[in-house]
């Protein structure tokens, strides 16, 4: 609730910090790498095993969501899309093992809206040309600029922070639920005369886990699924200018 911790430091430049969202983010990269090396490898026509059935399927649904939604001539942003989408719901499903999700660091969602936001941008100038790109500020009227300016820049931030906001909430009111419950089950417990029995904290099992159903797997899927959404009506907008 505090923020990420600092695992060590780097004794470079006065002590570069490690916080536990860079180890976990690691921890989880390298998890995929694996994951796709191991779908990916010994590609066949015939025959083929059913990992390269399950790799094939998760391309083909990709694909065809990129096809909805932008068109069939945007196929090239699946890398992205789909690197985007995986990293956002294993860093949000990590605290089903414990872990600090690193989706509920501003850091890390902001720095996938920029990496968005500069890709918009890019799509924009390859679309309209750099005068095109520069004319559309000062459309429909040039005194518009100033609002056309922080419409633009809006967009990486509000994407950063609905991402953020939904992941880090939930993180909050999971810890929140469970310290009441740890309280209130002392409470209860407190004229037992077992310490042992005193101990067990026995209203912090079931309700947490039909809460967790919710801010850990429901949110995080539509939170990977609203950024993606987001990400992809943006650079279509951009490429149809």
């Amino acid at each position: 609730m505090t923020g990420p911790r600092i695992i060590f430091r780097i004794p470079l430049f006065g002590g570069i910090p490690v916080t536990e969202t860079i180890v976990n983010m690691w921890i989880f990269m390298a998890l995929l790498c694996a994951l796709a090396f191991w779908l990916t490898r010994d590609l066949k026509l015939r025959n083929i095993s059913k990992r390269q059935i399950v790799a094939e399927k998760l391309v083909l649904t990709l694909d065809s969501l990129i096809e909805n939604t932008m068109g069939p001539g945007h196929l090239k942003f699946a890398p992205y899309i789909g690197t985007l989408f995986m990293l956002s719901i294993v860093g949000s499903l990590s605290s089903l093992l414990g872990l600090r999700p690193y989706t509920a660091d501003l850091n890390v969602t902001l720095g996938w809206a920029l990496v968005t936001f500069f890709m918009i941008q890019v799509t924009s100038i390859k679309s309209r040309g750099v005068g095109g790109w520069l004319h559309k500020f000062i459309e429909p009227v040039p005194f518009i600029l100033p609002l056309n300016i922080v419409s633009e820049i809006a967009s990486p931030v509000s994407m950063s922070f609905r991402h953020f906001g939904n992941i880090a909430a939930g993180m909050v009111i999971t810890s929140l639920l469970y310290s009441a419950l740890a309280a209130a089950s002392a409470v209860l417990l407190h004229l037992v005369p077992n310490a042992f029995i005193r101990s067990i904290p026995i209203l912090q099992a079931g309700l947490p886990a039909v809460l967790s159903i919710y801010f850990d797997l429901f949110t995080s899927f539509l939170q990977a699924y609203i950024i993606c959404m987001l990400t992809m009506v943006y650079v279509k907008n951009a490429a149809e200018e």
